[in-house]
């Protein structure tokens, strides 16, 4: 009875992952969300919202507060300049807003360059939406952009790119060179880039996450997606943005009015709230997620998995090879039994199956006594295969 449309799209590996973390009882190293809440003040304006009466159907494009916080947001951070009324569409997180580009922007047969290994979420939108997928792999160790491999992958049937940074799985933050690449590559051919920047503001150390948008002649071209989820730790939440150019984002409305029209009434005007007055949170966010960053890849060092130190993100990739498992998958779904802890193969965000084969997934943006607790179940149990 499923759709063709549907055909060759598995369930989200995050559903399966976590169930199983469910049924055994597991610490969940994979999924990708806190423990912790986000700052209190911004509960308190839901709660004083939904008390006072923010309780039926916001206007599909978003809550004038949130649209002007968020052209506030990227005026502050980034000197970008929107007009809250036509350049800023507010989605149900960035999920939705993926998939109400691809449905908005994409027709049967285009093609769409994305970087693996990708958020699932991108393959079964541009499928629905009848794209074909050109993915540009990040390959391991060190998960940078091979810019060759971008100007070949684009073809006369080219639509648009499909940009993730700080990138989700790898943790890698794509330099300003990089970023220069993909937008030199953009106007040769005059392709719309969709950039996902959910993470923008968790980077590390030295490196800083520039958007596109700001590279010249990239404004016009580039619709930018992020989210209040990952910065302000409410990924329940559900609270997006797409920002750009009033006609990209009007192709994200077109089609994101067929999908919610609008959601989470009460919970817009505190993520405005998040925006204004809560700016210092993800800057402190971002210096602890540093330290545990470090506790898990030093601990997952010490079980024999080779790791690559994330630059951006909240997720460590862990190289399984010596352990001697066929792949990621079987690592997986052995390891609840084996060690009480369930992770991510990150094969499942990939095309080029052997580009990923042994390559794991952890999250750590959990608790430090709880990574600390699965780091002493993997170091005590029987990680070999």
């Amino acid at each position: 009875m499923l759709a063709h449309r549907l055909h060759g799209i598995p369930p989200t590996i995050f559903s399966e992952m976590s169930a199983l973390a469910m049924r055994t009882g597991a610490i969940n190293l994979g999924q990708g969300f806190p423990d912790v809440d986000g700052p209190p003040s911004v509960i308190a304006r839901a709660v004083k919202a939904l008390r006072s009466g923010h309780n039926q159907y916001a206007p599909g494009i978003g809550v004038p507060a949130l649209r002007q916080a968020i052209a506030r947001h990227q005026q502050r951070h980034y000197g970008l300049d929107l007009d809250p009324d036509s350049e800023v569409v507010v989605t149900t997180g960035a999920t939705e807003g993926i998939a109400a580009a691809l449905l908005g922007l994409v027709d049967p047969g285009d093609e769409v360059v994305v970087l693996e290994p990708y958020y699932d979420s991108y393959v079964a939108m541009i499928q629905m939406a009848g794209g074909v997928r050109r993915p540009i792999t990040l390959r391991a160790p060190e998960f940078r952009l091979d810019v060759d491999a971008l100007r070949a992958a684009v073809t006369a049937r080219t639509r648009l790119m499909l940009v993730n940074t700080p990138h989700n799985p790898t943790g890698t933050v794509l330099t300003r060179a990089e970023l220069q690449a993909i937008a030199d590559v953009a106007i040769e051919h005059d392709l719309v880039v969709i950039t996902d920047e959910v993470y923008e503001h968790l980077v590390y150390d030295e490196h800083a996450h520039v958007p596109l948008a700001t590279l010249p002649g990239m404004f016009e071209r580039t619709l930018t997606l992020s989210s209040a989820g990952k910065s302000y730790s409410f990924t329940g939440w559900k609270v997006g943005w797409a920002t750009g150019p009033a006609e990209l984002v009007g192709a994200v409305l077109a089609a994101k009015q067929w999908l919610t029209f609008t959601s989470g009434s009460p919970l817009q005007p505190a993520i405005a709230h998040a925006l204004d007055a809560e700016a210092e949170f993800p800057r402190r966010l971002a210096a602890e997620l540093a330290g545990r960053r470090d506790l898990l890849c030093t601990g997952l060092r010490e079980v024999g998995m080779e790791v690559r130190e994330p630059e951006g993100t909240y997720f460590a990739t862990a190289d399984i090879s010596a352990l001697g498992w066929p792949d990621g998958m079987a690592f997986c779904l052995a390891l609840p039994a084996r060690a009480g802890v369930v992770a991510i193969p990150s094969q499942a965000f990939h095309d080029d199956v052997e580009a990923g084969r042994h390559l794991v997934r952890f999250a750590f943006c959990k608790e430090p006594a709880l990574i600390e607790q699965g780091l002493a179940r993997l170091a005590s149990g029987d990680l070999t295969a």
